[in-house]
């Protein structure tokens, strides 16, 4: 089967988490199928991207989007009743290249990640797949918690016209993906049990338990230009970090990754170093004696956490990041609601090393058993021979 990859974003490096989930669909279909990829790029461009992904794809194709293309389209966006996510990513000459190239490919199936790029699919009789991935909805009604007064318009806004757009482009994909039942469930549409569940697996031949002294006592990662961990950062540092020291004044954090926002810079101290972008994040989860990823705002799954439990480290999160990864609590993970239960918890695992080791064995055998991206693709490759 020929299939036509359309992404909002370039899928290398994948130190974004749908960058991530792109690149490794890719490669499990580019397996059994000739893959066209065509994704649109609002930065600097990895010198070896075209090169990687050609390993995988028959054709490449990276679409430029100009600051001041963006600009002008969001402005136009303001004045009519498309989510800004959407009109970000929309431009009519994009438009016409698309549909030029699916003309020249004529694929037998297209498959889009987000809803970010599923206006240039309006008319195109093909068979289609969407990826929702996420519900940006709930991300930004949730944000609207924590957001600035001055931001709070705009949210309202985007989440209101993001309702109405996740429901209205359900009709246009035949079929639709999503990477967690929870987040199929928000889906504001009446059919929404069509969508079909696809999780995120990780390689865990990559992210395999590895010998290494500890540096640190917690560690966070993630993509820290993200407001949901630029808020979990914070929330880390603020609230949780002070109870442990009452105990505990040594206590030392890593915060790792990518783009780190002023925000989450200034948290840098003594006791905690945020190291910006690192070449191989397997480093900082084993260098570290505990993953805590203390999620309050966002959806979807934490490939944060599949990591960290697959390099058999033990993990404290949220309710709300644990929705997606259904770990069990006090067995394969840890959970907390307040600065004081993480506290709790990070002082009995610094305290019990051999409980935590136990916790850390037993979140890892549920990320081997649980979370392969061979067999979370071969759920996607069904849903293309209905279609």
């Amino acid at each position: 089967m020929k299939l036509f990859f359309l992404l909002p974003r370039v899928p290398y490096p994948t130190e974004k988490g749908d960058k991530l989930r792109a690149f490794n669909q890719l490669k499990q279909l580019s397996r059994r199928h000739e893959v066209i990829l065509c994704a649109l790029n609002d930065s600097f461009l990895h010198e070896d991207a075209v090169e990687v992904l050609s390993k995988y794809a028959k054709s490449v194709y990276i679409l430029p989007m100009s600051k001041i293309s963006i600009y002008f389209h969001l402005v136009q966006t303001l004045f009519s009743d498309k989510p800004l996510q959407v009109g970000y990513f929309y431009n009519k000459k994009t438009d016409g290249i698309i549909r030029s190239l699916i003309e020249k490919h004529k694929p037998d199936h297209i498959f889009c990640q987000l809803i970010r790029v599923a206006e240039y699919m309006r008319g195109v009789p093909i068979p289609k797949t969407l990826d929702y991935q996420d519900v940006f909805s709930k991300n930004v009604e949730r944000r609207l918690e924590t957001s600035p007064f001055y931001m709070k318009p705009f949210l309202k806004m985007e989440y209101r016209r993001l309702l109405r757009y996740e429901h209205d482009v359900f009709e246009m994909f035949d079929n639709k993906i999503i990477i967690s039942a929870p987040d199929r469930d928000l889906i504001p549409h009446p059919d929404r049990e069509q969508i079909v569940v696809v999780r995120n697996g990780v390689d865990t031949t990559f992210f395999s338990p590895q010998p290494e002294d500890k540096e640190y006592d917690l560690v966070f990662t993630g993509n820290m230009g993200y407001p949901p961990n630029i808020n979990a950062a914070e929330y880390l540092v603020h609230k949780i970090l002070p109870l442990v020291q009452k105990q505990k004044p040594g206590i030392n954090v890593l915060i790792a990754g990518a783009n780190p926002h002023i925000r989450v810079s200034v948290l840098k101290s003594d006791r905690v170093e945020v190291s910006g972008w690192v070449p191989d994040m397997r480093k900082c989860y084993a260098k570290a004696k505990i993953f805590i990823a203390p999620m309050q705002i966002g959806t979807g799954l934490q490939n944060k956490l599949l990591e960290a439990m697959a390099m058999q480290i033990p993990c404290i999160t949220s309710s709300l990041a644990n929705q997606a990864l259904e770990a069990k609590e006090n067995e394969e993970i840890l959970i907390a609601e307040t600065p004081e239960a993480y506290a709790q918890h990070i002082l009995f695992l610094l305290d019990n090393p051999e409980k935590a080791k136990k916790i850390a064995r037993t979140g890892y055998e549920y990320i081997l058993s649980n979370f392969s991206w061979e067999a979370e693709t071969d759920k996607i490759e069904k849903l293309f021979q209905t279609h």
